[in-house]
C-alpha cells in the first residue's frame, strides 16, 4: 500500500528535503510539491491525496486557514518553524506536528503514524461497507450492485441504468443519482452520462468505450475527466 501524498510549502530548500525523505520511504508516493496552497486545492480537486505535508506560514493563504477550508481534509502533517501552532494544529486532528529543521527518522516516525492510521479507517470502511442499492422500476424495488453498473444514461427526469445487458429505467435525476453514487467508482463525464470508472475499456479522442458502447466526454472538462480516469494508472516510457 502506497499513500499519495502532496508536499505544500514556500520554500524551495524546504520543498526539497521533504521531497528526498519521500523518496526514501518505500509506502509513500509524491503527487506534486506544491509552493502555495491555492495551487494545491487544485492537485486535492483532481487527484486522490491520502496524506498531505503542510507549512503553516506561506502567503496569501496561511496553512491553518488552508486546512479549515478543506470540507474532507487528507491526513496531514504540519510542517513549520515555528512550534506556537502546535496546539491549533492539533485541534485539527492533524497526525503530527514536524518543527523543521525535520530530521528524517522523525519524519518517518510520523509517516509511519499516518500510515497505521489510513490503515485502521480503510479496514473500518471496508467493513461497513454497503456494495449495493435499490431503485424502484417496473413497480418493483430492483437490487443493484454498484459493481454490475457499467453507465447511467440520464433522460430528462428519468435514468437509464445500464447493468450488463439489462437497463434499468427509474423516476430519478442524474444529478440526483450522481450525488448518491460513491465518487471513487463513478464519474459524470458530459451532462447526460455517468460512467463506472473500473468498467472504462479505453479513451480514444472525444469519447469514453464501455462494452462496445461509445460514451461523449464534455468538452468543457475533457482534460480533467481523463486525468480522473487515468489518475497515477498510466504507466509512461
Amino acid at each position: 500500500m502506497k499513500l499519495n501524498c502532496l508536499i505544500i510549502d514556500d520554500e524551495p530548500v524546504a520543498r526539497k528535503g521533504l521531497q528526498e525523505h519521500v523518496q526514501e520511504i518505500e509506502f509513500l508516493h509524491c503527487v506534486a510539491s506544491c509552493e502555495n496552497a491555492l495551487k494545491a486545492a487544485g492537485y486535492l480537486n483532481q487527484e486522490k491525496i491520502d496524506l498531505i505535508y503542510l507549512d503553516i506560514h506561506m502567503p496569501k493563504l496561511s496553512g491553518i486557514e488552508f486546512l479549515k477550508t478543506l470540507k474532507n481534509p487528507p491526513l496531514t502533517i504540519i510542517t513549520t518553524a515555528y512550534s506556537d501552532y502546535a496546539l491549533e494544529g492539533y485541534t485539527l486532528d492533524v497526525i503530527d506536528y514536524l518543527v523543521k529543521p525535520i530530521s528524517f527518522d522523525r519524519f518517518l516516525k510520523a509517516s509511519q503514524k499516518a500510515l497505521e492510521y489510513f490503515q485502521l479507517k480503510t479496514r473500518a470502511e471496508n467493513s461497513v461497507a454497503v456494495d449495493y442499492f435499490f431503485v424502484r422500476c417496473d413497480r418493483k424495488f430492483e437490487k443493484v450492485f454498484f459493481g454490475d453498473v457499467t453507465y447511467v444514461e440520464g433522460l430528462q427526469n428519468y435514468a437509464i441504468i445500464h447493468v450488463g445487458e439489462r437497463k434499468l429505467i427509474t423516476y430519478i435525476t442524474l444529478t440526483s443519482l450522481e450525488n448518491q453514487l460513491p465518487k471513487e467508482q463513478f464519474l459524470k463525464v458530459h451532462k447526460s452520462f455517468i460512467i463506472s470508472v473500473p468498467h472504462v475499456k479505453a479513451i480514444e479522442k472525444d469519447e469514453i468505450i464501455i462494452d462496445n458502447v461509445r460514451i461523449p466526454i464534455s468538452r468543457v472538462l475533457h482534460e480533467q475527466i481523463v486525468r480522473q480516469i487515468l489518475g497515477n494508472r498510466l504507466f509512461k516510457r
